[in-house]
């Protein structure tokens, strides 16, 4: 009886414990967010304007797809954020080259701006002509 009631004490404190561990749903930060948006020309701003992820495990704007919507399969991006003052800066990465398709999320060399602050409006510029479809995974 004594093991039994010392069995049944120990599952209690068990449960109890992982119960107390387990984290809530609303304090628990999502993954990386994907948005598309159209690319501005050289050093300009594309549409819409985005804003980094406050909920986000991500630091980084990473390009994840390209669509080059001209005569050719590639383009140079660059990721632009907006200062407080509202006028924008390329990152230092600068312009990055890329063929259409997608990019894995892992690959530094589409990572176009790091340690980019919760809400800050980012945008993504193609050094050879405007207008191609990207996607920022952030």
């Amino acid at each position: 009886m004594k093991r039994s009631i010392v069995a049944g004490t120990l599952a209690l404190v068990s449960v109890a414990t992982c119960v107390a561990l387990a984290p809530t749903a609303s304090a628990a930060p999502q993954a990386c967010v994907t948005q598309g948006l159209t690319t501005g020309g050289y050093e300009g701003v594309g549409d819409p304007i985005r804003y980094k992820s406050p909920t986000s495990t991500c630091n980084d704007l990473n390009l994840t797809y390209t669509y080059n919507t001209n005569s050719r399969n590639y383009d140079y991006y660059a990721g632009r954020l907006r200062r407080s003052n509202g006028t924008w800066f390329t990152c230092s990465k600068g312009y990055v080259l890329a063929y259409d398709g997608y990019h894995s999320v892992n690959d530094a060399a589409y990572t176009l701006c790091t340690d980019v602050n919760d809400n800050t409006p980012f945008t993504v510029a193609s050094y050879l002509d405007g207008s191609d479809n990207v996607q920022v995974t952030h």
